[in-house]
């Protein structure tokens, strides 16, 4: 239970070793220390200031009430003894103290010590405790619970600063308490690079020996057990209970083992006569009975038996004053049951046997012959060429003596010898009858049963023995085990950083804590790493509390004081313990009215930090009601937020890779609708709630007032398909602009994407095969519209009328796959109707059937007086998943019709006699239209395209006017031959029309028909 860390070499420390004397000066004078002081010295300064401590404050309090006598000095007394040998001569002073800071014992290197060092420093029983003595080795090892080194002037008192010592502290490896801290005391020239080990190793000795008492204490109770088996006539059997031939048997595997040593641990810790019925895995029912006892010494403890029987009686009951006057319980033949030991388990972990029983008094058990047994009942590890000494401890600063127990010796609870007592027989329990044939065996089971047939219980397991403090120690082990277990499945479901927060305080109350609050800094919450976390933290969970308590709520800023637990846990990046917190001067110190009124509402508290990756992402306060917290609960707690820590990382760094994937999804999509007449159009991008995909849409003009419709859908997730989107949707856009028909957009892409995943060899760009695409072109002079589909979801028809069809539209390969065809088909379209377009996040859900989401989808759209954008809204309303496991793109388009009066046509023969005549007519159609101003420039380009229709291309020939939000102005022929814009030199005779036309236009280019070619041109309203 050592500590094994130790804090790290001073910073700015004088060579000296005196300590940073002039910081301290500095500290003293209310100035800002920060460099050149280690955090754990600079918090204690502070707590001393709090307190209200004086530097030149030379006494310190004395209790004449402390136990001289106490477990822990009976296990520091022979360790301290090899100190002060291993030390001697040395200026080296050795202590224990308890664990409210109080000295009981000491130790010197050299004899002159005692008589020329003030009292405070020689005589026991005074007290060292930070809130009184101020920063020393054995108060801040106390507050800080781990291995302390204090040098010269990092002491907060005059007296000591010309002192060091170097104090750890001794834990009952048990419990897991702290039960006194260790110091050495030295010149401060004198500091030495093996002091550290050496108090480790010592502090171990004592550990060890702590140990040893309780299991010499659990071995007395064991001897007292048999004793009285022996002496009351019952047989006892351990759970691996052997049968003689053809009987019958009850048999204890080992997962039954289990189920019954987890009950006897909880039956022990309650420390009262009960019994209880277990169900065991294989359906079979055993009864525990619960025996409180007393050993020759003193020790006072339970022992569990295991009795099997066919009784469908349950629950518990409690029994009466003799276990054995018990009436329900069923007898089983002692013939049924073989003669082998008991396989009995302590709970401190130690067995039972085989081997030498030791009582608390010193006597042996029963056992071998002349088996010897360590001094203090505990036999401790043994490496190879060391020596053991008496207390069954290695020895101290290299100590290799050794004193064994010789036989015959009797040895005291404390591990002292004591005066020889009289061995019982070989093979015997002393105190029992020494009959015939009732020989018991070194662990406790009989040679021979002997259970006579009237005894109630001719056949018992023994299950557990112990002292119910150890059983209570056992039990809360394993329920932290069992939280530690219930942890892993319960923190990190999801990648929400908050929700994770969340979990950590689920579980951790009420099984650690009563209340839990956890602060998060606000970078963190939205994905990324604070550059200051404690400058924006934000309380995030408050978990436990009821309404009333006076806790900081979620959402409000967080502002630690300089002297809270949380600033110092969040500074030194470890967790921090107060086990109360009325004695914490730091906590009080930071807000004393609000600390007042928690303080009515809580007494512990634990403040672990949120680090993950080296990244520190907050703290988590655990906070207890009534009793405290311990160095065990503190341990837990930081593998609570250990494990807590490393979810909401992972969180924050998916959010954060989702923020940047959704910001570059919404990028690459359109921000906006463009202008023009054919469709009123509203849209919808839902993205995945557990990453975003690649899905798109897209709305292109096209020339004579067209318009194309896109919606897409790349595989896969994250930024490479989002990426990976911007590319096919840019080129769709191109080939789209080319006025290709949507089969031939379709091959293109589909040519495109066999290109990309061909060009990456190595599969960075998978996903790229496997997309989806739909392309609708809509014309509003003839209300057609033309569509195509590689691999992708149907889209919805909603009629005037409010019918709802789905086009049969073949459905085509997905891109990539090449070699197949893709077909277009055309369908019209009044003017009034809407067209859906979606991807497959809108219908395909892993619980729902695709054509019940149809029908969902055809009653959602049967609503033809709706706008696209209550269209778009209701279908995600009404259709979409809740929790959406893919994007979802949603395109809702309005057609119109473009009224007949503002479409002119004109046909006429290849006649460069007839142009004057047509240009005639559409400046007529031009008045008419109120486009006087337009009519200059419309005229030129109509009269420059005609010409060239009649010069270069083959009749006949077709002339379109049409008047929407610009003139657009189209002549088309029957030959495939496009012109080309070039620039004419000064010396040519021609060659300037198209020139003129660009010139004159918005925009202008070519559209191939399935027979000829349109060259169009569209010129803004306000030309002149």
């Amino acid at each position: 239970m050592v500590r094994s860390g130790e804090e790290p070499k001073p910073a700015g420390r004088a060579t000296d070793g005196t300590g940073p004397a002039r910081p301290r000066e500095r500290f003293l004078q209310g100035e800002s220390v920060e460099a050149g002081v280690r955090a754990s010295i600079l918090n204690s300064w502070q707590r001393c200031r709090t307190l209200g401590l004086s530097p030149d404050e030379s006494d310190l309090p004395y209790r004449e009430d402390f136990d001289p006598g106490g477990r822990i000095v009976r296990a520091a007394v022979p360790v301290l003894d090899r100190l002060q040998s291993a030390f001697s001569g040395s200026k080296v002073n050795i202590s224990v103290a308890d664990a409210n800071g109080t000295v009981l014992l000491r130790r010197f290197g050299d004899p002159a010590m005692a008589r020329e060092l003030p009292a405070i420093q020689r005589v026991p029983g005074f007290v060292f405790a930070e809130r009184v003595a101020g920063t020393n080795g054995i108060g801040l090892a106390l507050a800080e619970r781990q291995l302390i080194r204090v040098h010269g002037a990092e002491h907060f008192a005059e007296r000591a600063q010309q002192s060091a010592c170097v104090a750890l502290p001794v834990r009952d490896p048990l419990s897991g308490r702290i039960e006194g801290v260790l110091c050495f005391g030295y010149p401060r020239g004198f500091d030495r690079p093996a002091l550290a080990a050496a108090i480790r190793r010592a502090a171990e000795a004592i550990e060890r020996r702590l140990l040893g008492q309780s299991s010499a204490h659990e071995r007395a109770l064991l001897r007292a057990y048999l004793a009285a088996g022996v002496g009351g006539g019952s047989g006892v059997v351990g759970l691996r209970g052997g049968v003689s031939a053809g009987a019958p048997v009850h048999v204890f595997q080992p997962r039954d083992q289990a189920v019954l040593r987890e009950k006897a641990a909880e039956l022990i810790s309650r420390a009262q006569r009960a019994a209880v019925d277990v169900t065991l895995p294989d359906g079979r029912r055993v009864t525990l009975v619960s025996r409180p006892m007393t050993s020759a010494s003193g020790v006072q403890g339970v022992a569990i038996e295991a009795v099997p029987h066919d009784s469908s009686a349950s629950g518990s009951l409690l029994l009466p004053q003799r276990a054995d006057d018990l009436p329900s319980l069923p007898a089983v033949p002692a013939a049924s049951l073989a003669a082998r030991p008991p396989s009995t388990t302590l709970p401190s972990g130690h067995p039972a046997g085989p081997g030498p029983v030791l009582a608390a008094d010193g006597g042996r058990g029963a056992g071998q012959p002349g088996g010897g047994v360590a001094g203090d009942g505990g036999q401790g590890a043994v490496a190879p060429g060391e020596g053991v000494a008496g207390d069954g401890d290695r020895g101290a600063a290299g100590l290799g003596e050794t004193v064994t127990a010789g036989p015959g010796d009797a040895v005291v609870p404390d591990g002292d010898r004591g005066p020889a007592g009289p061995a019982g027989p070989s093979g015997t329990v002393p105190g029992g009858p020494d009959r015939p044939g009732d020989a018991v065996a070194a662990d406790g089971g009989r040679d021979a049963m002997g259970d006579r047939p009237e005894d109630p219980f001719p056949a018992r397991a023994l299950v557990m023995l112990g002292e119910p403090q150890v059983g209570a120690y056992a039990l809360a082990a394993r329920r932290r085990l069992e939280l530690l277990s219930e942890a892993s499945a319960r923190i990190g479901t999801t990648l929400d950083v908050r929700r994770t927060a969340e979990e950590l305080a689920e579980t951790a109350v009420p099984r650690l804590a009563d209340f839990v609050t956890i602060d998060l800094p606000d970078a963190v919450l939205r994905g990324e790493e604070s550059a200051d976390p404690l400058a924006d933290l934000r309380r995030t969970v408050l978990y436990g509390a009821r309404e009333g308590l006076p806790f900081t709520p979620p959402g409000k800023r967080i502002d630690y004081g300089p002297t809270s637990p949380q600033l110092r846990c969040l500074n030194g990046r470890e967790a921090v313990l107060e086990p109360d917190l009325k004695a914490a001067a730091g906590w009080l110190a930071q807000d004393p009215e609000h600390t007042a009124r928690l303080l009515a509402h809580v007494h512990s508290l634990i403040a672990v930090p949120l680090l993950a990756r080296g990244v520190l992402l907050g703290i988590a306060s655990f906070y207890r009601a009534g009793s405290s917290f311990g160095d065990d609960d503190c341990s837990l707690a930081q593998e609570l937020a250990t494990r807590a820590a490393l979810s909401i990382d992972n969180a924050r760094r998916y959010t954060h890779e989702r923020t940047m994937v959704l910001a570059l999804q919404r990028r690459l999509l359109p921000h906006g609708l463009p202008d023009q007449d054919a469709v009123e159009v509203a849209h919808r991008y839902l993205p995945a709630e557990s990453d975003v995909g690649g899905d798109w849409y897209d709305v292109i003009p096209l020339s004579g007032a067209r318009v194309g419709l896109l919606v897409g859908d790349v595989v896969g997730h994250g930024m490479l398909s989002a990426a990976t989107m911007g590319r096919l949707r840019t080129a769709a856009r191109s080939f789209a602009e080319l006025d290709f028909p949507p089969d031939e957009v379709l091959v293109h892409l589909d040519n495109l994407v066999g290109r990309l995943d061909r060009e990456d060899p190595d599969g960075k760009g998978a996903g790229v095969i496997g997309a989806t695409c739909l392309y609708a072109v809509y014309d509003p002079a003839s209300q057609r519209c033309l569509m195509a589909r590689a691999g992708h979801p149907p889209p919805a028809l909603v009629h005037p009328d409010g019918t709802v069809t789905y086009p049969d539209l073949p459905a085509g390969p997905p891109l990539g796959l090449g070699g197949l065809p893709f077909d277009s088909v055309e369908v019209d379209l009044p003017a009034g109707s809407q067209l859906v377009l979606y991807t497959d996040g809108l219908i395909e859900d892993r619980n729902r059937d695709v054509d019940v989401v149809l029908e969902q989808l055809r009653t959602a759209l049967a609503h033809p007086e709706r706008a696209p954008e209550d269209t778009c809204q209701a279908v995600l309303d009404t259709v979409a998943p809740a929790h959406p496991h893919d994007d979802i793109a949603l395109l809702v388009a309005r057609v119109h019709a473009l009224d007949s009066d503002r479409i002119a046509t004109w046909e006429l023969p290849a006649d460069p006699a007839l142009v004057g005549e047509v240009r005639a007519d559409a400046m007529r159609r031009l008045t008419e239209w109120g486009l006087e101003e337009t009519a200059f420039a419309a005229e030129l380009i109509l009269s420059e395209l005609i010409t060239n229709a009649i010069r270069h291309g083959a009749g006949p020939i077709r002339v379109r006017l049409l008047y929407g939000h610009a003139l657009i102005c189209e002549v088309s022929d029957a030959s495939n031959t496009a012109p080309h814009l070039r620039r004419a030199a000064s010396t040519d005779e021609g060659g300037r029309g198209l020139f003129l036309v660009a010139q004159l236009s918005q925009s202008w280019g070519t559209r191939y028909l399935p027979e000829g070619k349109v060259i169009w041109a569209e010129c803004g309203l306000d030309a002149a």
